[in-house]
């Protein structure tokens, strides 16, 4: 960790698969009805966890061990992500603990939003099937910027989005390009060990202001300023 700065946000971003809502189950569902099109046994469910936060060509890779240069690897992306965008909220849900956070900034008028490398066909489809869509100041997804996490362009449209000032934002993420975004953008950062990451103590090597090991924790730093 780089310091621990802490101050009262104008907003706090979330990235989303892995960070702000749980949508392994629903990939792991995806994967293996596109397997046993194929006559394919099911994957581990582990095995679709450790990858969901590296998106749909990590999981191809890992679900028919090929790589992006393959003549079938496209297809199947594709056929993946229509599976995907036809079971997008069948068993997706927030992490334990979002709900009383997200209900908890609303009404301290701290703004939320999602800045995330979803493709924004299936981050708005799964935020208005979960109820979430009107309830965000922002949503910002690679279709709308040049360059994506972790350079800081996401984080900076975001903050206009919800007329904040960068530098006055927090960031929650489990990679760490989303650690290395906020960081470029000026805001605290919070490195999220409690969604996907198969050893959680490795994001204490990405220089984020914290770590947090469950929702109840960033909830936690949050009460410190309020």
């Amino acid at each position: 960790m780089t310091d621990t700065r802490l101050y009262r946000p104008e907003a706090v971003f979330f990235d989303l698969d892995g960070t702000l809502i749980d949508t392994a189950p629903d990939f792991f569902r995806v994967m293996n009805m596109q397997r046993s099109q194929r006559g394919m046994p099911d994957m581990a469910y582990e095995a679709v966890r450790k990858t969901v936060s590296d998106g749909a060509r990590a999981m191809v890779k890992l679900s028919f061990a090929m790589e992006e240069t393959d003549a079938d690897f496209e297809p199947l992306r594709q056929e993946l992500l229509d599976l995907y965008l036809r079971h997008i909220a069948v068993d997706s849900r927030l992490f334990t603990g979002f709900e009383a956070l997200l209900t908890l900034m609303e009404g301290q008028g701290i703004h939320w939003g999602v800045i995330t490398n979803k493709p924004r066909l299936y981050s708005e489809a799964l935020l208005e099937a979960l109820g979430l869509s009107s309830r965000m100041a922002a949503l910002v997804c690679p279709d709308d910027v040049s360059r994506t996490k972790p350079d800081p362009e996401p984080m900076l449209l975001a903050s206009r989005l919800a007329d904040c000032d960068p530098q006055k934002c927090w960031y929650v993420g489990d990679h760490i390009r989303d650690i290395q975004a906020g960081a470029n953008a000026g805001m605290l950062t919070i490195a999220a060990a409690y969604g996907y990451l198969d050893e959680p103590e490795a994001a204490l090597a990405w220089n984020a202001d914290h770590v947090a090991h469950s929702v109840e924790e960033v909830a936690a730093l949050l009460k410190q300023v309020l």
